[in-house]
């Protein structure tokens, strides 16, 4: 029997902002066209209880990631040991998506998206390489109870690190060697009356280690603990999704300037409406806050010199989308933006030149295949 699938996907948007960049120089002449997905995704049955899988993407994201730097996204063996009428449990070994909320294992395909962009201060594009995927194991045990199926999902390895994602621990990217070391993520996910109510918490702790160079802050290691609390309640013609985190961030074994020890907080409030059946419509904000005993950020502020609103950020979004056929996808959404906190940047010396109110307008066409 031939089980071999094969899939794929292309995405290209335009972002025009008032102030900040956001992927390329949105903020200059026409906009930025810097932002262009490509993915293809392969899976077969050698066996009856075991799946191979895998995904490429190509992915240009303004300065973070470029079209040719392609990557393998996941790529896993999926080995099933127990199946019955009310239960399944098995393994994935591999590079496997951590089941991080309810968007994270899915967001990298353009048409799954409410919209264009996912919520940031929960599903972060500027460290969105360590957030997406991890090597190492993953199980699973899925079971059919009365009015719903119960999943529990515990997965051990190694994040992937790059540039982006030290800048946003360190504010630089030139200090040394900088690598994920063995982390933990674990989700228990409840849906009821065929997904009707869906019930997540997700917990995980992200572990990197730096080798300092000669002339750097010394070798230590950084750390990443969330909590996040999930719900989604569907009916035929509309969505409500909320979402809220606490995040622990540490790094120590440095020199003081680069130890910190804060804790963040996260949530969104957001509504789907389905106009018809290739009309959908959305509403959202979206809160991020980086150190909860510092919300407004003036005592960052006075501390190191740089804009209060850079450790903060309250985002209003309202989206369109128009699917005219099944593999076809046309989106538009307006941001109204407070703050910059989840803003990507290259160095912190940008930090000071950022605009604390902004507003930003994404268009973007996509085609699965």
């Amino acid at each position: 029997m031939n089980t071999l699938q094969v899939h794929g996907f292309l995405s290209q948007a335009l972002i025009v902002s008032d102030h900040n960049d956001f992927f390329g120089p949105s903020s200059e002449g026409g906009g930025s066209w810097e932002y262009t997905e490509l993915g293809l995704n392969a899976s077969f049955r050698p066996f009856d209880n075991v799946l191979v899988a895998g995904q490429v993407l190509a992915r240009q994201a303004g300065d973070i990631q470029r079209l040719d730097e392609v990557e393998l996204d996941y790529g896993v063996i999926d080995y099933q040991f127990f199946n019955d009428v009310e239960t399944t449990a098995g393994v994935q070994l591999g590079r496997f998506k951590n089941p991080l909320g309810l968007y994270n294992q899915t967001r990298d395909i353009p048409i799954t998206r409410p919209s264009i962009l996912l919520p940031q201060s929960i599903y972060f594009d500027r460290t969105r390489q360590p957030a997406l995927a991890a090597d190492g194991a993953t199980g699973y045990v899925e079971r059919l109870l009365d009015d719903g199926v119960l999943r529990l999902q515990l997965g051990a390895g190694k994040p992937r690190m790059d540039e982006q994602s030290e800048i946003s621990a360190f504010g630089r990217d030139d200090l040394g060697h900088y690598a994920g070391d063995s982390s933990f993520i674990g989700q228990l996910r409840y849906e009821q009356s065929g997904g009707r109510l869906i019930y997540a918490l997700t917990y995980a702790d992200v572990n990197a280690g730096l080798n300092a160079n000669a002339d750097g802050p010394g070798d230590g290691n950084f750390s990443f603990q969330p909590w996040i609390l999930s719900f989604q309640y569907n009916r035929e013609a509309w969505s409500f999704t909320t979402e809220y985190a606490i995040r622990r961030v540490r790094s120590s074994g440095f020199d003081d300037r680069y130890n910190y020890d804060f804790t963040g907080e996260s949530w969104y409030v957001q509504l789907t409406r389905r106009l018809d059946d290739d009309w959908q419509w959305l509403l959202r904000y979206d809160s991020l806050t980086t150190d909860r005993s510092d919300p407004s950020g003036h005592d960052y502020a006075s501390r190191t010199g740089l804009p209060a609103f850079t450790r903060y950020a309250k985002d209003w979004t309202v989206g369109l989308q128009w699917q005219p056929l099944s593999r076809l996808l046309v989106a538009a959404e307006l941001h109204n933006v407070e703050g910059t906190g989840w803003l990507p940047y290259q160095d912190s010396s940008e930090l000071r030149t950022q605009e604390k109110y902004w507003n930003m307008l994404l268009f973007q066409l996509s085609y699965s295949f």
